[in-house]
């Protein structure tokens, strides 16, 4: 294919692309209500346990409410169109690949978008926890009040979920570089000591202090990714070993 029908065919995917792109957002604005329902719970059981009247999500502008909307809408609206943009993306570098390439793609992929979910759901259980503790430290008393506004709000939010669902997906991307050989199963193993403390750090700047239940969650669920990312990479490594030994054997003889 010519210069002019590459772009010609990036043109077309990445129109398909936003055309998904667009519809999840509509389907996402409708149940953008309920979402931020969902998102100002824990305000209200602030409320509710400090007995203060003047706690709620705060909207300073005219338009704080549709943007908060909009937000929302982009957001799940992305996750909602993932199967037609990444689609896209996959059908344009594809005819490019090799075999094996293609393979390992749709292995990484296949991999690393249920447990990038499956971080998504992790940080929205412990998202409540993190914001009622942290209120927590706020002091009683006659005339204070306590408002959260809905950028910020919504930043933390989003930030703490993309940041959890990505670290599921970081033992994938070890698994990854062990079968490019950048890096064999027993290098991953060797290094077990650094990644543990790396993974309580993070879990613990991760959730707040005082909620020691999620960070021990968070750990523990990151520990046994990391884990079995070197039980299958040390599987990899002693299947292409067996491979190498029975590639060389004629020549020994």
């Amino acid at each position: 294919m010519s210069l002019r029908g590459h772009l010609l065919e990036l043109r077309r995917r990445l129109f398909i692309a936003a055309a998904g792109l667009i519809v999840g957002m509509i389907i996402a604005f409708v149940i953008s209500g309920w979402v931020i329902a969902l998102l100002s719970e824990p305000i209200e059981q602030i409320a509710q346990q400090a007995g203060r009247e003047y706690t709620a999500l705060n909207f300073t502008t005219v338009s704080s409410g549709f943007d908060l909307h909009m937000r929302i809408a982009f957001a799940i609206g992305l996750l909602i169109s993932a199967p037609v943009w990444l689609w896209q993306l996959w059908a344009f570098v594809m005819p490019g690949l090799t075999r094996k390439e293609v393979r390992y793609t749709v292995g990484f992929l296949a991999s690393a978008i249920p447990l990038f979910v499956v971080g998504l759901y992790v940080g929205w259980l412990i998202m409540p926890h993190m914001v009622v503790i942290m209120a927590n430290f706020v002091p009683n008393g006659q005339g204070i009040a306590q408002f959260y506004d809905y950028a910020t709000y919504y930043d933390f939010v989003f930030k703490l979920l993309l940041v959890i669902g990505v670290s599921f997906v970081t033992p994938v991307f070890l698994v990854a570089l062990n079968l490019a050989g950048v890096v064999s199963g027993r290098g991953i193993l060797k290094g077990w000591r650094v990644a543990v403390i790396v993974i309580t750090v993070f879990a613990a700047a991760a959730t707040p202090a005082a909620d020691v239940t999620s960070m021990l969650l968070l750990a523990g669920i990151l520990c046994v990714l990391y884990f079995a990312a070197v039980g299958l990479s040390m599987l990899f490594d002693r299947r292409k070993a067996k491979r190498d030994a029975k590639l060389f054997r004629p020549e020994a003889s």
